[in-house]
């Protein structure tokens, strides 16, 4: 077990200016803190702090974060207190420790309800200070080398969480050494046989090529002195889990895997780099496709090398990585290679303390930060873990703005997610996109060195299909939430026409000021919840009538006298005795058209659908309040309104702007001449009427005829007669008719 005086040694040789005083304090009050406990192994249970301390060391973290370490379980697993630990270290490391206290608590491989807001917790944890995720991750590790002590059952929680949720955190931080570590040691306990066996494995093939990988690393080292390239040059043998995952993700055998191996080259400057690069490639012939440049476009994690594979000595594939001294600093050590906390000549910003001239914002931590915050937003759990998932799994593409600037997503990412990437509003409004000049559609697949146009419209009105199109957690939270809100705005406005539509059945103005008055009356906060709620049909609408009205006024009330809402006018012509159709609005003789819902088009600010078959203007119509749902608007002749209690049946009435024409769904069945190019003088029909074809369906076959089954878009009902008619026409149409189901 480490002395108290040789920590103290280790911190001082990287941070001469660290506090003493602190650091002991700190490690006796934690031995003397945990006493005579015990671990799994039997070992002092202080040794483990002391352990996590030490990983600490190695990353060259400031004092407060060692001293953390030292008390990290003192609260959890003694009689300390937070209030004490504010007392004798500060309220900077009582805030730390309590943090991973919090942390500690949670179990995040337990239901998925359960363990989704568990991970949502803990990275609400991490947001606080960087140095929370520190600690955690060291400690972490400590245990993972230590698990073989655990009962089963304890191992392979451990080790699911640890491949879940630290060794993807420690990856998006860019400690890649760390991370390698973890998922090698959860590798060993999660699935020990195909350990046991690739690990025998690689010490045959270790044996098998003696001196290989030295001849290799010699034979590099070797061009560039030649070339007057001051280099380090390593060999090593990747990672059991690394290599085990590969074969996984591409189906093959060990023997088959022809990178086991891997090169690194270490040179003083980024010019060095390539012309490392350049003689490899003039000196062996390189592999296609297996050369990536994170120097010019670094990963999210700030990680910087170029990678390229040749066929080397003795003809071996061989994957080279060409990086500065600085890089490799940062590739092992991630944003512990920046993290300088104590001294403030270092810089703060917004409470988390990072080094000069690092941008806080494009830091893996600044993203991290980021992604929690759009992620927090999530509807519920699932959707949050499903995210953060998404967020810390997936490989990188990039891709370039019209003005150059670089946007790193998810490898399989769309122009949507660029969209948000760029910026939330620009991702809302997205209503096109185009690739190197190319109109696309919204959902192709993103390519490395695209660059991407994005057109907006300010009201656009998302398809909801668009949602399955985006792979990164950013856009797929702003698009629900944008979703819900615009959700939320559409059954306000129902709301509001619902209720404004029946106070003027009764002669009553209709104010803002009433249904805020009203809304307590009735258990609600605000006047938009009473109208969404309305809209909903979550509540009575004579409820709200009722708590709006002056007392002699409401329903049910003595001289009440209603004004027909709902239901069926029997004793005139027709349901509705519909007299007359005026442009695209219709009056009956008992409504009038103030007392209805308009009706716009299919893209309106009212949770309107049409039922299959479709309605258009000119047409007569009848709404049906689907609870949760909005409105349905039938075509008047559809056999499907039998199935809905009147009680639910609403008056509307069509209210299209004919200056701003727009196009609603019919349905058609065409009876054509099995011939050739019958389908195309069909469509050129529609096409040349200015109708739009929105699917085809070839209902029945025969040898002579083919019924098909079109779904159209039209203005209106005279529009779609004109294509009808057109149609007819034709000695290729037999027969065409207006299908309704």
């Amino acid at each position: 077990m480490m002395r108290q005086y040789e920590l103290v040694e280790r911190v001082l040789k990287y941070d001469p200016k660290a506090d003493e005083a602190l650091l002991n304090r700190a490690y006796v009050y934690a031995m003397k803190a945990h006493g005579h406990q015990k671990r799994a192994s039997g070992a002092p249970y202080f040794s483990h702090p002391l352990e996590v301390a030490a990983i600490l060391t190695d990353l060259k973290l400031d004092d407060a974060t060692i001293a953390t370490a030292l008390l990290h379980d003192v609260i959890e697993d003694t009689d300390a207190t937070r209030t004490e630990i504010d007392q004798m270290f500060g309220p900077e490391i009582g805030s730390l420790v309590d943090g991973l206290t919090k942390i500690k608590r949670l179990d995040l491989v337990s239901k998925k309800a359960e363990q989704a807001e568990n991970f949502r917790k803990l990275l609400i944890a991490i947001s606080s200070d960087i140095r929370v995720l520190l600690v955690k991750l060291a400690d972490r590790l400590h245990n993972m080398r230590t698990l073989e002590h655990m009962r089963p059952e304890s191992r392979r929680r451990n080790s699911e969480e640890t491949l879940d949720i630290y060794a993807p955190l420690a990856g998006m931080m860019g400690m890649q050494a760390l991370r390698e570590e973890l998922e090698d040691h959860a590798f060993r306990w999660l699935h020990p046989e195909a350990y046991d066996a690739l690990t025998e494995k690689l010490a045959e093939m270790r044996e098998r090529n003696r001196g290989l990988v030295e001849e290799i690393r010699q034979a590099i080292a070797r061009k560039c002195d030649d070339a007057g390239i001051k280099a380090e040059t390593f060999g090593r043998e990747k990672k059991p889990y690394a290599i085990w995952s590969k074969m996984k993700h591409k189906q093959i055998s060990l023997e088959q895997l022809s990178d086991i191996y891997g090169f690194r080259v270490i040179v003083s400057s980024i010019e060095d780099c390539y012309r490392v690069l350049g003689i490899v490639h003039t000196t062996w012939s390189t592999v296609p496709g297996r050369f990536k440049d994170y120097i010019s476009a670094p990963k999210r994690n700030n990680y910087q090398s170029i990678h390229t594979t040749v066929y080397g000595p003795r003809h071996q594939r061989v994957e080279l990585q060409i990086r500065t001294s600085d890089m490799q600093h940062i590739a092992e050590f991630g944003i512990a290679a920046h993290a300088l906390y104590k001294d403030q000549q270092h810089g703060l910003v917004n409470g988390h303390e990072f080094e000069a001239g690092i941008d806080v914002d494009d830091s893996p931590y600044g993203r991290l930060r980021v992604m929690i915050s759009s992620l927090l937003e999530a509807a519920n759990p699932e959707e949050f873990l499903e995210h953060t998932k998404l967020e810390l799994f997936h490989d990188q593409v990039f891709c370039f703005t019209p003005k150059g600037r670089l946007i790193a997503l998810p490898r399989g990412a769309t122009p949507l997610d660029f969209a948000y990437a760029v910026h939330t509003d620009i991702g809302n409004e997205a209503t096109a996109a185009y690739i190197n000049g190319r109109h696309v559609p919204i959902d192709t697949h993103l390519r490395n060195g695209d660059e991407v146009v994005i057109e907006t419209s300010k009201g656009h009105i998302r398809p909801a299909a668009w949602e399955a199109f985006a792979v990164t957690g950013r856009a797929r939270a702003a698009i629900r939430r944008a979703a819900r809100e615009a959700e939320r705005r559409r059954f306000i406005e129902l709301g509001r026409q619902l209720v404004n539509s029946t106070l003027a059945g009764l002669e009553v103005d209709y104010s803002e000021e009433k249904v805020k008055a009203a809304a307590p009356k009735i258990g609600f906060k605000t006047a938009d919840d009473l109208l969404a709620a309305v809209g909903r049909n979550d509540i009575p609408l004579q409820d709200v009538v009722g708590a709006i009205l002056p007392q002699g006024q409401a329903p049910g009330d003595e001289g009440y006298k209603p004004t027909r809402r709902f239901g069926r006018a029997r004793d005139q012509e027709g349901w509705f005795n519909i007299e007359k159709v005026n442009s695209l609005k219709f009056r009956t003789a008992e409504i009038d058209s103030t007392t209805a819902v308009s009706i716009g088009g299919p893209s309106q600010e009212l949770p309107v659908a049409f039922e299959p078959g479709g309605a258009v203007p000119g047409d007569r119509i009848v709404g049906v309040m689907a609870p949760g749902e909005g409105i349905r608007v039938f075509q008047i002749h559809s056999p499907r309104l039998k199935e809905y209690e009147e009680e639910h049946w609403i008056d509307v009435t069509w209210d299209v702007d004919p200056e701003r024409p727009q196009r609603f769904p019919a349905r058609i069945s065409v009876t054509a001449v099995n011939a050739p190019g019958s389908l195309a003088e069909i469509a050129k029909v529609i096409g040349e009427t200015g109708g739009n074809i929105d699917n085809i369906k070839m209902a029945r076959r025969a040898a002579d005829f083919t019924v098909m089954h079109i779904e159209l878009e039209v203005f209106d009902l005279v529009h779609l007669n004109h294509i009808v008619a057109g149609l007819r026409a034709k000695s290729a149409v037999a027969k065409v008719e207006r299908l309704f189901e």
